[in-house]
C-alpha cells in the first residue's frame, strides 16, 4: 500500500479527492445500487456483515438497519475520507452496531469464517489480482453464508464516459482510460471467469440494464467530481481542466442528454 502506483493507492487518493461531492445529490447511484445489493441477501436479523470498499457506506448502512440491534457491520476501506462520511451517517441515523475502519480487501486481519455475509459493491476491480482478493473475502465468510459482489456492467457511462476520455486524451494522452479498471469484468462471463479462478463455487449473475439521470452539463460534472474519475481530473492543470470541463458541458447540451448508462452486475455464491 506504500507504493503510489498500486491500483490500491490510486483508488485511495481518486475517493479521497471525490469525498468532497461522493454523497451529492447528483450520485445517487452510490445509495441504489448498494440498498439493491444488501436487499439481495435478506440478510436476517442478529448476522454479522463484512462490506469491503464501503465507501460512505451505501451499502453498509442499509445492511445495518436490516440486522438490527443484534447484529454487527464492519466497514472497509482504503478512503479514510469516505470512512469519516460514513461514521457520520451512522451516528446520524443512531446506528451503533456498525463499524467502520481503514483496510485492504486482500488481508482484511479477520479470522476464518468471521461473517454471514461479505459484501463488495463496485470495488473488487481495484486490485489486479481479483482472484486473491475474492479468496480473502470467501476465505472470512462463514458455511451458509452468501459473498455478494457488485460490479459495473458494459458501457458504464456512456455516452458521455466517451467524451470524458477523449477530452483528457486531448491534454494529456498517457492518461487516457488510466483509471477505468472495472472494464475488466463488466461482461457476465468475464466475472463468472474469475470466480471460476478464485475457485469459488460459481455465483448467481443477475446484469441489470440501468441508467442514471443527467439533470444538467453541471450535475454531469459533479458526478465526475464525486466519482473515481476525480483522480484523471486532480492530475491536469487548471487550463486543461477547463478543456474536459468544457468538452463534457457542450456534449450534455448539444446532444441533450438526460441520462447516461449504468448497468450492472450482482454476483452472489454461497458457502455451502
Amino acid at each position: 500500500m506504500n507504493d503510489l502506483n498500486t491500483p490500491q493507492a490510486k483508488a485511495a487518493a481518486a475517493y479521497n479527492a471525490a469525498s468532497d461531492l461522493f454523497d451529492h445529490p447528483a450520485n445517487t447511484f452510490w445509495d441504489r445500487f448498494g440498498r439493491s445489493t444488501i436487499n439481495r441477501l435478506e440478510l436476517k436479523p442478529g448476522a454479522s456483515v463484512l462490506d469491503v470498499c464501503c465507501g460512505s457506506g451505501a451499502s453498509a448502512l442499509p445492511a445495518a438497519e436490516q440486522v438490527g440491534p443484534g447484529g454487527r457491520v464492519v466497514g472497509v476501506d482504503v478512503a479514510e475520507k469516505l470512512l469519516n462520511l460514513a461514521s457520520a451517517k451512522a451516528q446520524n441515523q443512531g446506528l451503533d452496531n456498525i463499524e467502520f475502519r481503514a483496510g485492504d480487501m486482500l488481508d482484511t486481519g479477520f479470522a476464518d469464517a468471521s461473517f454471514d455475509a461479505v459484501v463488495c459493491v463496485f470495488g473488487i476491480f481495484f486490485v489486479d489480482d481479483i482472484p486473491a482478493a475474492i479468496r480473502e473475502l470467501w476465505r472470512v465468510l462463514r458455511p451458509g453464508g452468501k459473498l455478494a459482489i457488485t460490479t459495473w456492467g458494459p458501457d458504464f457511462f456512456e455516452p458521455a464516459n466517451a467524451v470524458f476520455w477523449n477530452a483528457v486524451r486531448d491534454v494529456r494522452p498517457e492518461l487516457y482510460k488510466g483509471f477505468n479498471p472495472w472494464d475488466r469484468i463488466a461482461e457476465p462471463a468475464a466475472l463468472s471467469a474469475i470466480f471460476n479462478e478464485s475457485r469459488v463455487p460459481e455465483p448467481l449473475i443477475v446484469a441489470e440494464a440501468a441508467t442514471h439521470p443527467i439533470v444538467s452539463p453541471e450535475d454531469w460534472w459533479t458526478t465526475l467530481l464525486g466519482s473515481g474519475y476525480r483522480g484523471t481530473i486532480e492530475q491536469l492543470e487548471p487550463a486543461m481542466v477547463e478543456h474536459v470541463r468544457q468538452a463534457n458541458h457542450s456534449f450534455i447540451v448539444d446532444r441533450k442528454i438526460q441520462a447516461v448508462q449504468a448497468n450492472v452486475l450482482y454476483a452472489v455464491a454461497e458457502k455451502l
